[in-house]
């Protein structure tokens, strides 16, 4: 039987395990990313795991999150970075230089290669063939260090695309369909694989936006392969001789399919409030809009820049709307600038911001009360804008231009004809600002600011586990829910005791002071949910920090991959319920005991009996032996110390 793309770059990458459905494998990692949010943290990591220099063919490190500087803490986090990547071998691209992904993608990705980053969104380089996954920033460490990434061998979930693609339709489109048809939880145990006809009439930047946005599908990835569009896209970036071809064999078999026929689609959009809440435009069309976003690492490439402005030619933003573009990179905004397009958005009325997330992690641009906020952005959960309440639809760029323009949510059809325009054939490279690795030995000080706090030491498992459920929550919690982003705490990333403060500070204010009120009598803490807990980013404070608190158990319907990966690794014990019906039987204030928990995971055992209140019911232990080791370690820095 032949092999599909991923089960190719699988096979070159295996390192433990065998290659079967279900069972956990280790991979070799050639490139790591980190971005300032979740990099600090990760570099902590990194250093405590005491090696000298990063194993990694190429390592990058990105500011492009935190980047408003109020006060000191974004920008000592900068300068700790930057020494980070001097002393340890990696590229340092600093503030500004542009969105970690889009950067990646120009600069560093290539056919047939394994990425691991600690951002969710990480799968943007499977529109270059490779094998780009999501983690949490303790993977990433240990990838660093030179260890495996381990994981359960996903199922290959096959995206066949015949046709092509219609005028004003764009490669969102694509992947908002999907969403429409498999929603959140559609991709949880798959790698999407795009394959078909339809494939070679999309470019890499097409590519790309597919497999960023296919993250919302909860898939460990999302991958296309790479021909000849693919070394058109590295030739235009001076990179030609790392290009690779990577097809799937002809006689290669998924273990599910969807087929879409592109000439089909027409304009989508994602209502409030969730990425799979999805309609055509043309059912929503006419509703005010009050603020249009242009940009984040699924919509902010050249292309996407290039189609807005060459839209905007001639026609002017309405005055009832505030319009915002946030180039992907400071190549985009180079390029954009140098073929004569950056003066149509200043002249249609665009404000243009510095290359970076901003608004999609709610580091600014938070909309206007109750008004809606139309975002070419990847998430619209509930409060991530910056606002509760806020009414956050996701969209193409052509769509976003188009509203903007009309000032209500907008057909892009009805603008006429699409505007013809081309792309360089060779692209100004715009990575000016990148630091390459220092040499080994480069006499080096990492400068730490107060607001970098040491990592947390946490005791191992107990034998018997005894605590009280402080929470119950109900299906696709999010990790934006566990722990916040904005430009309130998104800061506080390098400082676990200030950050915790904000754990599910959007669910219950009194969490984390009933969590420290039970710690402080000697008491840990339980959190019951429902399906697809810790849906969304990778961000592993959404483990770390309830982990600083007390809380030792999530006893949930079902997890999601890298949330459960990040719980596993702070040795939180994740159980699912082995009968979903008792999730109503667990009540908040319920007391738990868990008898004999170690010896249960040192003896394999698949189930466990937890009492609630004094009565039992079963739950589920769906873990791997070394996930079973690392929790009685209490987590995988002390496993990795004492292996």
């Amino acid at each position: 039987m032949g092999k599909t793309v991923a089960e190719k770059i699988f096979a070159a990458h295996l390192v433990e395990g065998e290659l079967k459905k279900g069972e956990e494998i280790g991979l070799r990692i050639d490139q790591t990313l980190t971005q300032d949010a979740t990099g600090t943290m990760a570099y902590l990591e990194f250093e405590a795991i005491g090696i000298p220099r990063v194993k990694t063919e190429l390592s990058v490190s990105y500011v492009d999150h935190n980047l408003v500087q109020s006060d000191f803490k974004n920008a000592d986090d900068h300068v700790f970075l930057q020494g980070v990547a001097r002393k340890f071998g990696l590229y340092f691209s600093p503030p500004g230089n542009g969105i970690c992904h889009q950067v990646h993608l120009e600069r560093f990705g290539a056919p047939g290669k394994t990425l691991l980053g600690s951002d969710s969104h990480t799968p943007t380089g499977g529109g270059l063939g490779m094998i780009a996954m999501g983690a949490g920033g303790l993977d990433v460490a240990m990838a660093m260090a030179g260890k495996p990434f381990y994981l359960v061998m996903p199922k290959i979930y096959g995206i066949k695309l015949t046709g092509k693609l219609q005028p004003w339709v764009a490669a969102r489109d694509v992947l908002l369909e999907v969403l429409r048809q498999l929603t959140v939880k559609g991709g949880v145990g798959y790698i999407m694989e795009y394959f078909g006809p339809g494939v070679a009439t999309l470019s890499v930047t097409d590519r790309a936006t597919i497999t960023n946005f296919g993250a919302e599908l909860g898939a460990t990835t999302s991958v296309f392969p790479s021909d000849e569009n693919t070394r058109q896209f590295l030739a235009a970036q001076g990179r030609e001789d790392q290009w690779a071809e990577l097809v799937a064999d002809e006689d290669a078999e998924y273990d599910a399919v969807l087929e879409i026929d592109m000439s089909t689609l027409e304009p989508m959009i994602a209502c409030p409030s969730s990425p799979d809440n999805v309609v055509k435009v043309s059912e929503v069309a006419g509703r005010p809009v009050a603020q249009v976003l242009v940009g984040s690492c699924t919509n902010s490439s050249l292309r996407d820049l290039t189609a807005v402005a060459s839209i905007l030619k001639g026609r002017e933003v309405s005055r009832e709307v505030s319009f915002e573009v946030n180039p992907g990179s400071r190549q985009a905004l180079e390029n954009l600038t140098a073929e004569g397009n950056l003066l149509p958005l200043l002249t249609a009325g665009a404000r243009v911001h510095q290359s970076g997330c901003l608004g999609c992690i709610g580091m600014g641009q938070a909309p206007p009360t109750s008004m809606i906020s139309l975002r070419t952005f990847s998430r619209n959960f509930p409060g991530r804008s910056g606002n509760q309440g806020d009414q956050v639809y996701l969209c193409s760029p052509e769509v976003a231009v188009a509203s903007a323009i009309k000032g209500c949510i907008t057909d892009p059809r009805e603008l006429g004809d699409y505007p013809g325009f081309t792309l360089p054939e060779k692209y100004l490279p715009g990575d000016e600002r990148i630091e390459e690795p220092w040499p080994e030995n480069s006499e080096v000080e990492i400068v730490r600011g107060p607001n970098i706090a040491p990592f947390p030491d946490f005791e191992p498992m107990p034998e018997t586990w005894k605590g009280k459920v402080v929470l119950k929550v109900a299906d696709n919690i999010t990790t934006d829910h566990i722990m916040p982003a904005g430009a309130k705490i998104l800061p506080l990333r390098s400082n676990i005791p200030a950050i915790s403060e904000f754990v599910f500070n959007s669910v219950s204010e009194k969490f984390a002071g009933e969590m420290k009120a039970a710690s402080s009598a000697g008491h840990f803490g339980a959190v019951v949910g429902g399906d697809n807990y810790g849906q969304g980013s990778s961000r592993e404070h959404a483990a770390l920090a309830p982990r600083y608190l007390g809380v030792q158990v999530k006893l949930v319907k079902s997890f999601a991959r890298i949330h459960k990966a990040n719980l596993i690794n702070f040795g939180i014990l994740p159980l699912t319920f082995a009968d979903p019906a008792d999730y109503e039987k667990v009540e908040p204030g319920a007391e738990l005991v868990i008898t004999g928990i170690r010896q249960a995971l040192l003896d394999g055992n698949d189930r466990v009996t937890v009492e609630v209140n004094g009565t039992p019911i079963e739950a589920v232990v769906d873990l791997s032996e070394r996930h079973r080791r690392i929790l009685v370690a209490g987590g995988l820095l002390n496993w990795a110390r004492s292996a």
